[in-house]
């Protein structure tokens, strides 16, 4: 199947526009979750969303026919890359990736540099798990316990990552869309996806990100600590940091505003130097 399809790619915007922006979804969500992002920029560029495999039911049987292709978050970035050939997208491309979907943006442009002019990563972590030297949230025994509570009541699971995830108790329509969006993807696939987004460490990678890089992260996110954008700001070559007054893992959702704003700083910031 072509990645056009597979995906179900969707091109908006002003389509006679100069530059591109690409939006990558994190774990659990469809192209629809930048509906409040996505506006504001469509005047002015040519807009890309899509949907990662297996993350809705129309492309499933792609995620079933190459399971071990998703093993590892660089089956995601490879899609990501073949979405580009497919639409011939020129050099420059500015990327906005979300959790998942952000560190396929990173390794993405490792892959193929020249590709992409930006990036622009919303809480992104190189690698979840704690290590003696690396604070990145979970200890090992929380890992087990979420692969546990997975397998043991998918539903209740989802109700709960969802809460966790918006982080924002007087949002319980947040938390519930999310909840159904989470639960929509089968229970299998959705282990095997969670095991290659916690069990892979790619903090190695980042000193090859050779563009310029905004890490935008929620003042309280429970699943990306501070400490992690720091980390990622301090070992991504070019890259500022925005922490935006938001609460979650979805400031996109959450905090659309703040995030725009962010992101048009940010190309305002480097437009000079970007061709």
């Amino acid at each position: 199947m072509d990645p056009l399809t597979r995906n179900n790619v969707t091109v908006t915007g002003n389509q006679a526009a100069a530059r591109t922006m690409l939006f990558v979804n994190g774990l659990g969500t469809d192209q629809s979750y930048w509906n409040q992002v996505t506006p504001a920029f469509a005047d002015d560029y040519r807009i890309v969303l899509f949907d990662n495999v297996g993350a809705v039911e129309s492309n499933q049987a792609c995620f079933r026919a190459k399971p071990s292709r998703y093993l590892n978050v660089k089956g995601y970035a490879t899609d990501l890359l073949e979405i580009c050939s497919a639409l011939k997208l020129r050099n420059g491309v500015i990327l906005v990736g979300h959790s998942l979907g952000a560190t396929a943006g990173l390794l993405a442009s490792i892959e193929r540099p020249r590709q992409f002019g930006r990036l622009v990563l919303l809480g992104a972590s190189p690698r979840y798990a704690d290590s003696d030297t690396y604070h990145g949230g979970f200890s090992k025994k929380d890992i087990d316990a979420t692969y546990a509570a997975l397998q043991q009541d998918y539903v209740e699971w989802s109700k709960a990552l969802a809460s966790a995830a918006i982080g924002t108790a007087n949002r319980p329509a947040l938390a519930l869309r999310f909840a159904e969006s989470i639960a929509r993807i089968p229970q299998d696939m959705m282990l095997t996806v969670l095991c290659s987004i916690l069990q892979t460490d790619h903090r190695a990678g980042l000193v090859k990100v050779s563009v310029p890089t905004l890490v935008i992260q929620s003042q309280q996110d429970y699943f990306v600590p501070l400490a992690v954008a720091r980390y990622l700001q301090t070992n991504i070559p070019d890259c500022q940091l925005t922490l935006i007054e938001a609460t979650g893992h979805l400031p996109h959702v959450s905090a659309p505003g703040k995030v725009v704003a962010a992101i048009e700083k940010f190309i305002r910031d480097t437009d000079g130097s970007i061709e």
